[in-house]
């Protein structure tokens, strides 16, 4: 049987280190013989910490199918605008497109959502909502026909939950722009989805006060009674980048053990 993503070719954002969703989506199509390049927020030379491409090279070196590593901060027109052109040089065309991408100010994730401050209203908007109407637009040129974007979004979308303040309304923005990527995309027969993933120990989900009492009260309540982890997700990843979906646009895809579909 042929490998699931011979002969496909995508870009993948939002990788920070193993234990990244967007790594455990990216890892099993790599597997599954596509070829992927790799966009990372710019490093910082006067913070250690700030590191990037060290992370996400020590994931990807030596793998024949990574074909680049690329400097990328979304807010910067001039940077998706490079990504792409990068893109078009290694890979030529696209045939998915992940979008791992979000953040909200610490202070503004601390405080009550009706503190949240203007400015860090609109980043958080900005980075988390915006940036994949902005990612889609720019790649309109490389995107072939059946082509399929996705994006991670949380249950925070939907309902209130303690700690994810103005993150919620920004997912929930997201979630909407899906759909409406699914309409203005669906005539060239490209597809828009979205995962939205339980709770996992990841660095954003660190940023996240409470996360540990999340994890419990979730693996609790979801009809499977475990909590999810990044390789659960990584398969559902896998099936909605695929052809595996191709009937399958403008959908919120749960990865949740059931959580989602609870009461009291």
């Amino acid at each position: 049987m042929q490998p699931l993503f011979a002969d496909k070719r995508g870009l993948i954002t939002g990788v920070f280190n193993k234990q990244s969703i967007a790594w455990a989506i990216a890892d099993q199509i790599l597997a599954g013989g596509g070829e992927c390049g790799f966009s990372y927020m710019p490093d910082k030379p006067d913070d250690e910490r700030k590191k990037n491409l060290g992370r996400v090279s020590k994931l990807t070196d030596g793998n024949p199918q990574v074909k680049f590593l690329q400097p990328m901060d979304v807010t910067k027109d001039e940077h998706i605008a490079e990504l792409m052109n990068v893109a078009k040089d290694k890979l030529g065309r696209l045939d998915f497109l992940l979008h791992s991408i979000a953040f909200a100010l610490p202070d503004d994730l601390k405080r009550d959502t009706i503190e949240t401050s203007r400015a860090g209203f609109k980043l958080a908007m900005e980075i988390s909502a915006y940036s994949l109407i902005a990612l889609a637009n720019a790649a309109r040129p490389l995107l072939a026909p059946g082509a399929s974007i996705l994006t991670l979004t949380y249950y925070g979308s939907m309902k209130a939950v303690p700690n994810y303040n103005v993150m919620g309304i920004a997912k929930a923005a997201l979630e909407a722009a899906v759909r409406y990527l699914a309409l203005d995309f669906g005539p060239r027969g490209i597809r828009v989805n979205a995962i939205s993933a339980g709770p996992i120990k990841t660095l954003a989900g660190s940023g996240v006060s409470g996360l540990r009492a999340k994890l419990a009260d979730a693996a609790e309540r979801a009809p499977l009674k475990r909590n999810v982890d990044i390789d659960d997700v990584g398969a559902s990843g896998v099936y909605l980048l695929s052809d595996l979906s191709k009937g399958v646009t403008g959908e919120i895809h749960y990865v949740d053990a059931g959580f989602s579909i609870t009461a009291m």
